[in-house]
């Protein structure tokens, strides 16, 4: 029994702490999808992301500041793709795609520049568990309230976002420039403007995101260190069916995914790591293609908009 509680509050525990990056990238993608914004540009985003939190944490001795700074560098690649496809109309899926593509090799010759070509000193500093005094200790839920800051302030933003949406007239506004623009344009809803804010802010937390998972997870930079969760964040949305706590339900369980296999290689397991570390993306894939037909996304997602 003992050896039972044990497992579960490990998986528990890495379930959630993997789940976190995904989560807010996630939350920060659905921003974007509520107007009507499709970014494949999420890999390369929390990419730079990874490298300029590590950077700024190293810089000004903290993580929290390096996770600001990752926010703030990830608004600015937002601008320069809201300007892109929203300023000039270009392809959505294009532009995302070509963002990776640039991201990957800034952040390969960046990390090259600034930390060597051994990578050694891209180690930053780390943030430390959190515990809720009382609940920390309760058993099995125990380790969801012994966690680091980043990962309460991602499982608070479900709720918080849920209620924005639903709730706040700007949230309505964003819903409705992703639904039908041409009636919002009617209803005096800036269309350009609400598609701009929305990108910033959700890349301001997808940069975020990989802020978390190079000086959260691992503190440390590697050169394309966010391995395809840029990807699997758009998959959480769609399997969420663009819900906050649909998408905390998809994270949770590439978490687990994710949590389950670095068990099985710590604990000795005699299947190669090359099979196991395709678990969570497998379980993604399986949960994805039994949902995805059942999934609507808002009515002009990816489509530009103009006022003539």
């Amino acid at each position: 029994m003992d050896n039972f509680i044990e497992m579960a509050q490990y998986l528990l525990s890495s379930d959630i702490r993997m789940a976190s990056p995904v989560l807010i990238a996630a939350l920060g993608l659905v921003i974007m999808e509520k107007s009507g914004i499709v970014n494949l540009g999420c890999e390369g985003t929390m990419l730079l992301g990874s490298f300029t939190a590590v950077y700024f944490s190293r810089l000004f001795g903290g993580p929290w500041l390096g996770l600001l700074g990752a926010g703030v560098c990830g608004m600015v690649v937002g601008l320069f793709f809201a300007l892109i496809v929203v300023g000039l109309r270009a392809n959505q899926i294009v532009t995302g795609i070509s963002f990776n593509l640039v991201i990957l090799g800034l952040t390969s010759t960046l990390n090259r520049l600034v930390f060597g070509l051994s990578g050694q000193a891209a180690k930053a500093p780390n943030f430390t568990p959190i515990e809720i005094p009382g609940l920390s200790s309760i058993p099995l839920i125990g380790p969801f309230f012994s966690q680091m800051g980043p990962v309460y302030l991602a499982f608070l933003m479900v709720p918080a976002l849920d209620w924005f949406f639903k709730k706040t007239t700007i949230g309505l506004r964003i819903r409705s420039v992703g639904e039908y623009p041409q009636a919002a344009d009617v209803a005096g809803v800036n269309v350009q403007l609400t598609r701009f804010l929305t990108i910033i802010a959700g890349s301001f937390f997808i940069s975020v995101a990989g802020g978390f998972l190079s000086i959260g997870l691992l503190s440390i930079f590697t050169e394309n260190m966010v391995s395809g969760r840029g990807f699997i964040a758009m998959a959480v949305v769609i399997f969420g069916k663009w819900s906050p706590w649909g998408i905390l339900a998809a994270a949770l369980l590439f978490g687990f995914g994710d949590a389950a296999q670095i068990k099985l290689q710590t604990g000795g397991s005699s299947v190669p790591y090359q099979i196991l570390m395709m678990i969570p993306y497998i379980l993604t894939i399986l949960a994805l293609s039994g949902f995805v037909g059942r999934s609507r996304a808002p009515a002009a997602s990816g489509k530009p908009y103009s006022y003539e």
